[in-house]
């Protein structure tokens, strides 16, 4: 029976987790490094902390409607896309309300986390933590690891000739960017086109001199901006499209996501994307097409190789004087507290069933929490996969046989082990993957049941956006205030932007009205499809936009 759980980490995930432990009744202690809440949220200017945070200018690229607490919504004047401050004060809130704190032990390591050796048959875990240069040993009945994505950057300097033995400028990892101080002036060479690639070229082309964005993948980039104004991920996040994605052919489906893509600008004009490609990625950018479009950042292909001063790129075109390179590679996961003969079955989250558990524990005590990517935030997530997790610990959740569980990650498993910069091809269908968590939980709501006894519920859940509060209607952890934060959730998404009050068109209202009562034939067949079909929309890459 398991009761003392091990939480690793005061991130977002850690912070899910002890709130999950308490409500299912287990006693939870949060190990976390560092003397703050927040993981890589909670920012920090020292460079000599080798803990990873956000850098100073980050927003968010998740909505606050799609990105809260499924329980606890984000006030409703906050933005609703935040910078690091927002959400650190975010975390805070929910740690004070649901008194969390005291189940934290700061500025305390985890060194190690040890299969005790009747581990067959009790599942314990043996963990040493470290406090001030003092180690202390605890047994724990479970342990959920916290870490998420970020914890060691990946810097693959081998792929890259030169730049460690000829070139005589700086190179750094984007985990050590800040600001823009130390580049102003300067010719800089970013190299790789995520997010933080993006973001960090843009705003650096405000005080360099020049800015290089090298690229080796197709990219298309998305704004935060629907067209209508509202936020994107609330637009394009329904129940709806992701029945549509389910519903068509996905070649036609790729070309109407391409065809969507382009129709902001021609991303082939910009050397980009090309609609031929089968791989590609999304990044979230208002600002990086106007750079390309100005000037400011010149868009180049994969580096071939570095001189003293300059770079060579495999199409053949040099840049010289070039005065810094940063490296925006992405990050690697090691876990290297985690005994040798567990880290070695995890090579990456997808040896993990449902990314959560290893099948080849003789016992199910370990969960990662957070290592999922997911069309949509990870918070949402990390707290589902928390819910769950705590569920199995307490007894009401239960695993399938370990060989079940290992046939389904044989069977997800993509043949070709990628690296950190790739992983962005094997995001998964935030709905699909919430939805089966929630499914496997006992707490996914059902539309068409909603429909039969609330219609009005029935039709916001399934054409409005997927905010998390569906997923405190029904099961264990129901919130009573669920409904009302659906049916609000457009007002909290107007609210911060109404500080100026103009003239409305009344007629909208009844407009939406008229929609939804056309609407109802079509969200009663998609019910019972969705009934029929409980793995609809799991394709990795389903559920960005329609």
């Amino acid at each position: 029976m398991v009761r003392r759980v091990a939480v690793i980490g005061a991130g977002v995930g850690g912070l899910a987790s002890i709130k999950c432990c308490l409500e299912e009744g287990l006693e939870p202690t949060c190990f976390e490094r560092s003397e703050d809440i927040g993981g890589v949220w909670r920012y920090t200017d020292s460079m000599d902390d080798t803990r990873i945070s956000v850098y100073c200018s980050v927003i968010t690229n998740t909505s606050k409607e799609m990105s809260c607490f499924s329980d606890f919504p984000f006030p409703e004047d906050f933005p609703n896309y935040l910078p690091h401050s927002l959400l650190l004060e975010y975390f805070r809130m929910y740690t004070r309300h649901f008194d969390l704190l005291r189940h934290i032990r700061f500025k305390t390591a985890a060194l190690s986390v040890r299969k005790r050796p009747d581990f067959a048959t009790s599942g314990q875990w043996e963990v040493v933590t470290e406090t001030n240069g003092v180690r202390e040993s605890h047994v724990f009945d479970a342990v959920m690891v916290c870490t998420g994505h970020y914890q060691e950057p990946y810097l693959p300097l081998d792929s890259f000739p030169g730049i460690g033995t000829r070139f005589k400028g700086q190179y750094l990892h984007s985990q050590e960017y800040k600001d823009v101080e130390a580049f102003r002036g300067k010719r800089v060479l970013v190299v790789g086109i995520g997010n933080t690639g993006g973001d960090v070229s843009v705003e650096l082309s405000h005080v360099a001199d020049k800015v290089f964005l090298s690229a080796r993948s197709n990219t298309w980039v998305i704004s935060r901006v629907s067209k209508h104004g509202f936020p994107f991920d609330m637009v394009s996040t329904t129940r709806f499209n992701h029945f549509l994605d389910w519903l068509i052919p996905s070649a036609l489906t790729r070309r109407i996501r391409f065809w969507k893509f382009n129709s902001w600008f021609n991303h082939a004009n910009y050397g980009l994307a090309s609609t031929k490609s089968s791989k590609f990625k999304v990044i979230v950018n208002e600002e990086l097409p106007f750079c390309l479009l100005s000037g400011t950042v010149v868009l180049k292909p994969n580096v071939k190789e570095f001189t003293e001063s300059s770079v060579v790129f495999e199409d053949g075109t040099t840049e010289e004087n070039i005065d810094v390179v940063l490296f925006a590679t992405g990050y690697i996961f090691p876990f290297p507290f985690l005994e040798e003969s567990v880290r070695s079955l995890i090579d990456d989250n997808r040896s993990l069933y449902k990314r959560i558990f290893l099948p080849q524990l003789e016992k199910p005590t370990l969960a990662i929490i957070g290592l999922v990517q997911l069309t949509g935030s990870i918070m949402v997530g990390s707290e589902m996969q928390a819910r769950w997790v705590t569920g199995i610990f307490a007894g009401w959740n239960k695993l399938p046989p370990p060989s079940r569980m290992m046939a389904d990650v044989l069977k997800k498993k993509p043949p070709v082990k990628r690296n950190p910069s790739e992983r962005e091809n094997l995001k998964m269908s935030f709905i699909g993957y919430t939805d089966e968590i929630a499914a496997s939980a006992g707490v996914k709501p059902s539309v068409l049941r909603l429909l039969l006894t609330d219609p009005r519920l029935a039709l916001a859940i399934f054409f409005g956006p997927c905010t998390p509060y569906q997923y405190r209607l029904v099961g264990r952890g129901a919130w009573s205030g669920a409904r009302d934060a659906i049916l609000t959730q457009w007002q909290r998404t107007l609210k911060p932007l109404r500080t100026r009050v103009v003239d409305e068109d009344s007629d909208r209202s009844s407009g939406w009205c008229w929609m939804c009562l056309l609407a109802l034939p079509v969200a009663l067949t998609a019910g019972l499809l969705l009934s029929k079909h409980p793995k609809l929309g799991c394709r990795p890459w389903a559920g960005l936009q329609l």
